[in-house]
Parts: C-alpha cells; sequence; structure tokens
C-alpha cells in the first residue's frame, strides 16, 4: 500500500518538473520573436523588449499576493488554474495582436494573462514537491530547479530548429504548439494527489511570526542574492559570446545563454542524483567561491573568449543557490508554510531584476562598460558566501 502512495506521489514530482518546463516557455519564447513582432506589426523595440520586464513585474506582484490567497483556494485548483493562465497566454499571444486595433496592447494582455501563471506555478511548485513523501527533500528540490534550465535549452533548440524548417513567419502555429504542454499538465495535476505542506491540524506561521526569526531574513537574503548572481551573468551572457566568438547574435544566443543554462541544470541534476551524499551547507559555499572567481575573471581578464568562457563556468557556479537556498529554508522553517515559499520566491525574483540592473546602471556610468558592471555585481555571490557560512552556525534557530 505504501509503495502505491509513494508510486502516485512520484506522479506529482513528475507533473511538478513539467510544470517547471511550462514556466521555461512562457519566460523564453517571446524574446525569441522580438525583431519579428518589431516588423511584423510595426512596434518599437523599446516597446517590445519592455514585455520582459513587464512579464516579471506581473509575477512579482503574484508572488507578493499568493502569500494570503493561494491557502484560501487550495493547491491543486491554483495549480491547475496556473496551467491554464500559461496556456490562454500562449493561445492569444498569435490572436490578439491581429484582431485588436492595437498590436501591442495584443501582446501585453497575452503576457500579463501567462505572467500570472508562472507567477503562481513560481510559488507553488517547490512546496508541492516539498510536500511530498521522498527519502531526501534537497536532492528533489535540486532536480526539480534542475527542468527549469532543461526547459529554457529546449525552448531555444526546439524554437531555433522550427524556425529553421518552416520560417519564422510561422512563429504563431509554433505558440499554439507549445500552449499544448500546460494544457496536458493541468490535466495531470488534476489526477495527481498533492500533500498538504503543514501536517493536519497544523497552520502555517502567519508573516508577523515569519518576519520576527532572524534565519528568515538570512533565507531571504540567501534568495535575493541567489537570484542576482544567476541573472547578472545570464542576462549579458550572449553579448559576451558574440564579443568572443565574433559570430552572429543568433549562434551568440546559443553559445551565450544556452551554454549558461546547460551548466546550471546540470550542476543542478548532479546534486539531484548525488546529494544525499555531499553537504549542502559545503556545496553552497563552494559553488559560491567559485561564482565569485568566476565574476572577477570576466571583469578583470581582457579576452572576450575568456569571458565567455567563465560565463559558462558561473552558470555551473550558480546552479545550486536557488533550489539551495528553498531547501535550507524548509529544513530551518519547518512551519513557513505558503507564506515563506511566496515570499522567498518574491525575493529570488527581486534578485533576479536587481542584479541585471546593477550592472547595466554600472556599465551606464562607465561608458557601457560591461565588465565594470559585473565587477560590482560581485557583491551579489560575495554576500551569498557569507549568508551560507552564517546559515550553518544558525541552522537550530527556527
Amino acid at each position: 500500500m505504501r509503495g502505491n502512495i509513494k508510486q502516485n506521489y512520484n506522479k506529482t514530482i513528475y507533473a511538478s518538473f513539467i510544470g517547471y518546463i511550462v514556466q521555461a516557455v512562457i519566460n523564453n519564447f517571446l524574446p525569441l520573436l522580438f525583431i519579428t513582432l518589431q516588423k511584423t506589426y510595426n512596434i518599437a523595440l523599446s516597446q517590445i523588449t519592455m514585455l520582459v520586464t513587464i512579464n516579471f513585474l506581473v509575477q512579482l506582484t503574484v508572488d507578493l499576493l499568493s502569500a494570503k490567497v493561494i491557502d484560501k483556494i487550495g493547491y491543486k485548483k491554483s495549480i491547475i488554474a496556473a496551467h491554464i493562465f500559461s496556456a490562454a497566454g500562449l493561445i492569444l499571444l498569435p490572436i490578439l495582436p491581429d484582431i485588436l486595433p492595437d498590436a501591442f496592447a495584443g501582446i501585453l494582455i497575452c503576457v500579463i494573462i501567462y505572467a500570472v501563471g508562472g507567477g503562481i506555478i513560481e510559488v507553488l511548485i517547490s512546496p508541492i514537491v516539498e510536500s511530498c513523501p521522498t527519502d531526501n527533500k534537497e536532492k528533489a528540490m535540486s532536480l526539480l530547479h534542475s527542468f527549469y534550465c532543461w526547459g529554457h535549452v529546449g525552448v531555444v533548440l526546439i524554437s531555433t530548429m522550427f524556425f529553421k524548417l518552416f520560417g519564422i513567419e510561422n512563429w504563431r502555429y509554433l505558440s499554439f504548439i507549445w500552449a499544448i504542454l500546460p494544457v496536458v499538465n493541468a490535466v495531470l495535476f488534476s489526477k495527481v494527489p498533492i500533500a498538504p505542506l503543514i501536517e493536519e491540524g497544523g497552520k502555517g506561521l502567519s508573516l508577523k511570526e515569519l518576519f520576527s526569526k532572524k534565519i528568515f531574513w538570512l533565507m531571504l537574503l540567501m534568495m535575493i542574492c541567489a537570484g542576482a548572481s544567476e541573472q547578472s551573468v545570464s542576462q549579458w551572457a550572449s553579448a559576451f559570446a558574440e564579443q568572443g566568438l565574433g559570430v552572429s547574435k543568433a549562434v551568440g544566443d546559443l553559445a551565450g545563454p544556452m551554454a549558461f543554462a546547460l551548466l546550471m541544470g546540470t550542476s543542478r541534476a548532479f546534486y539531484g542524483k548525488y546529494g544525499d551524499r555531499i553537504n549542502l551547507d559545503k556545496f553552497m559555499t563552494v559553488s559560491g567561491i567559485l561564482c565569485i572567481i568566476s565574476y572577477l575573471c570576466i571583469a578583470l581578464i581582457n579576452s572576450p573568449a575568456v569571458s565567455l568562457f567563465f560565463c559558462s563556468v558561473c552558470g555551473l557556479s550558480v546552479g545550486i543557490m536557488w533550489p539551495g537556498s528553498f531547501s535550507k529554508a524548509s529544513a530551518s522553517i519547518p512551519k513557513g508554510g505558503t507564506a515563506m515559499f511566496a515570499l522567498l520566491a518574491l525575493g529570488g525574483d527581486l534578485g533576479c531584476s536587481a542584479g541585471p540592473a546593477l550592472v547595466g546602471m554600472i556599465s551606464g556610468r562607465f561608458n557601457n562598460n560591461l565588465k565594470t558592471g559585473i565587477l560590482f555585481a560581485v557583491i551579489f555571490p560575495i554576500l551569498l558566501v557569507i549568508c551560507a557560512i552564517d546559515s550553518k552556525r544558525k541552522k537550530h534557530i527556527a
């Protein structure tokens, strides 16, 4: 009987893996179409690129609201709704820009719809996996987060192949094809069991109780630094690829961000397989130190090819930071509940925004020198290492 229960929850974990692939689709598909959308609908590129910021802001807002709303609705209904929102945005993307008077407004509506889905997925998938009766939750969490990386790589590769075979002008069909994934996964989530995060009769900590715990603030700072350490370099990996290899932007996108995502996924999958033999605190500390070295080499060594290499190494080094921070928070604050996961997701998203913003701001002050911006952003992995060491000391404070 117990084996059947565990097998059923394995299906929940598989659906969660697909959930992160769905999030990778909605975050990474549209940027591949920026130039095409600009030319097709005669929209200013500044407006088009603003869609990424809007996607992030909507997900950030959802993170913030989720702390109070999701527990009332329930995990199962919420995660199914998240996939419906994701599918709806992708299905409407080829339709609304053509039927509305303002094409940009049509694209914007679609981005907002699927960003709501992406925000709910980000908040819920980790606690859903955390609640499953698995033997090693740190391993499961790391493996889970690797699927976002594989999803990112898959979106770029499959979309690039589709555009090559059928022409980028047929992108509308591909949007419909990608929409199948969240539809299928919504059906899967309707059939699998979802365990309560807090034991029956128990109650998760309130926001006030969470905020009163020093260990929570430490975990939140780790999440901010994890997001910032990841995106500060990932955002600019394509530029380094173009400079380092002297290739076109299309090839640069494959060599830069894809190499970063592949190695980040490899790091997460490695810990997902061997995590029961590896001390998480030590792994995060060593990864943080490798990240610092990568940043310094990108910034200080005057060779575009070397910069590109260390961009990839940076992907390897940041892999454990996000899932590791989630796992450490769960172990340190076992009754954190939905509120804790929502706020940690919020912190991670803030870091994903703050890191690239700092790099861009500093670079702008130094004649658009990206290396100088990345040199300043080394503060994020430094802070993360300090937090990882400090959290080890405070492990039992909760």
